[in-house]
């Protein structure tokens, strides 16, 4: 990209990504409690003022009232302003990868869902049905446009259908095996709708690498809490759905050069 354009392009897409942010912290929060997404407007969850302009700017607005509400004084979560400052770095680093094109409306579309799905699931053990349900079909609705760009609307949707299709099945699988072997269920019912979700965005090749590089964030992230004594034991629950999103936003930038690798090492040309 042109390093003026993006000198240029790149603030506003910050300030975009941070806004979307703002928005994320109200979804993930108040999603799972099955508030209003829209009313009330943000206000603190102690004394229930509510946020005026300047507070409720994001990022600056958590560092002018210095992490704590004006009014009551309650300490306000670091996260808030991490999460708004994550998206708009992201939304800056999928623009600088693919430019003015539908792909990155496409992919920061996706990426909001992944991480309100994440946080959620971090918090909760849960992936809610409404917010995995209607990123498929918002998934499978970018297939359609970028297969109508492309010229070949049939290939596109074929992959989306077949990597959610596939995703679903994967986790399904793998939980049948766990019931076999160690009797009880490996994944959520969740987490199968999520890599059902990924596969219609990335279709199967990009949801079988997701779900490689998952198993992997997830061993390393679990290995890590029971070191640390975070989890008490081996079975022991713990959230994957955000080892699926971080898989998912590397396949985003690299998984071309991820499977390419892969196939020249254990499939080299003759």
């Amino acid at each position: 990209m042109d390093l003026l354009i993006a000198a240029i392009t790149l603030p506003f897409v910050l300030a975009f990504g941070a806004s979307i942010g703002s928005f994320l912290n109200v979804v993930i929060y108040r999603l799972p409690e099955g508030l209003s997404l829209l009313h009330p407007p943000s206000r603190c969850p102690k004394c229930h003022h509510q946020l005026g302009k300047t507070e409720n700017v994001p990022v600056l607005g958590w560092l002018w009232l210095r992490g704590r509400c004006r009014w009551c004084r309650t300490s306000i979560s670091m996260r808030y302003p991490l999460v708004e400052a994550a998206t708009g770095l992201l939304f800056c680093w999928i623009f600088w990868q693919f430019g003015f094109t539908l792909t990155t409306v496409g992919y920061w579309v996706l990426s909001s869902w992944l991480i309100a799905l994440s946080l959620i699931d971090w918090d909760t053990m849960t992936l809610p049905g409404v917010l995995t349900k209607s990123g498929l079909g918002l998934g499978l609705g970018f297939q359609l446009i970028w297969g109508w760009q492309a010229g070949n609307i049939p290939d596109y949707l074929m992959k989306g259908i077949s990597g959610a299709v596939l995703g679903i099945w994967l986790f399904n699988l793998i939980n049948l095996v766990s019931i076999v072997f160690i009797k009880q269920l490996g994944m959520g019912d969740g987490d199968a709708y999520l890599a059902s979700m990924i596969g219609g965005w990335l279709g199967w090749k990009y949801v079988l690498l997701t779900s490689f590089l998952a198993c992997g964030i997830g061993a390393l992230v679990g290995g890590g809490a029971l070191i640390l004594g975070l989890l008490s034991h081996r079975r022991e629950p713990f959230p994957f759905g955000p080892s699926l999103a971080l898989g998912a936003i590397l396949a985003m930038f690299w998984g071309d050069q991820m499977l390419d690798t892969y196939t020249n090492i254990f499939f080299p040309p003759i």
